[in-house]
């Protein structure tokens, strides 16, 4: 009878043990929107993506294009920061000679100078200008280094500044958010690009690399965003690519 006990309470032991890392699986995949919680327009996870459209949201399009091929900036850079994440780059945000690493390796403000690649502008070209014309804007550069200082989110967030409208961090103002906005987060350390999918509440989801699994998510379930830019084409400084 001890026995049947004793093996009794392992039982109880390692079962509640399985419980509890299925519930902690479980939460992280819902934290970081993975697997059955990835969204999906198909049907295909628990969990659906929407547009703006699903909530009677006119999409804002930029009055500029930049690059003349007949598709706005907005719409240019979300496909571009799209065709970022489908690469699926390596995160390593390493020094590169030249100041551009390949498609398969980036961080979060390499989706950002990709996604205006996309429109024609060289962000790398605009931010190096305006640390020249602006050095009491940059007050912790002492050397400017055009290969570097613009995969730096501290460098973009006061370039944005100055050359975006800066809009509400409020995430349930819904109609605010805009395929193409800019945002900054997590005390300043972390850059990311506003999709055309939302969740079911109408949340915006975000794209944005830091080396999590799913690169197009719900990300501002879990973080609060500090920064909201709209970029301004037609006053900003665009240097062509």
């Amino acid at each position: 009878m001890e026995k049947l006990t004793t093996a009794g309470l392992k039982w109880m032991m390692l079962t509640g043990v399985a419980v509890v890392i299925g519930l902690v699986g479980a939460w992280l995949m819902w934290e970081f929107n993975l697997g059955p919680f990835a969204g999906s327009n198909d049907g295909s996870t628990l969990v659906r993506y929407y547009t703006g459209e699903d909530f009677g949201l006119t999409r804002v399009l930029s009055e500029t294009d930049f690059d003349g091929d007949g598709v706005d900036d907005y719409t240019e850079l979300l496909n571009g920061a799209r065709k970022d994440i489908e690469n699926h780059p390596r995160y390593d945000g390493s020094y590169v000679d030249g100041g551009f690493p390949p498609d398969d390796v980036g961080v979060c403000t390499d989706v950002i100078w990709r996604a205006f690649r996309e429109a024609g502008y060289n962000l790398r070209e605009m931010v190096d200008a305006d640390i020249a014309a602006r050095p009491e804007a940059y007050p912790w550069i002492t050397e400017r280094d055009k290969n570097i200082d613009f995969r730096r989110v501290n460098v973009l967030a006061v370039f944005f500044a100055e050359y975006a409208e800066e809009l509400t961090t409020d995430t349930s103002e819904i109609a605010e958010w805009q395929p193409g906005d800019i945002i900054i987060a997590e005390n300043g350390n972390h850059i990311g690009m506003v999709s055309d999918r939302r969740n079911a509440e109408g949340r915006a989801y975000i794209i944005h690399n830091g080396g999590q699994p799913n690169l197009e998510e719900d990300y501002m379930k879990r973080v609060t965003p500090e920064k909201h830019f709209r970029f301004k084409g037609e006053i900003a400084k665009g240097v062509r690519f």
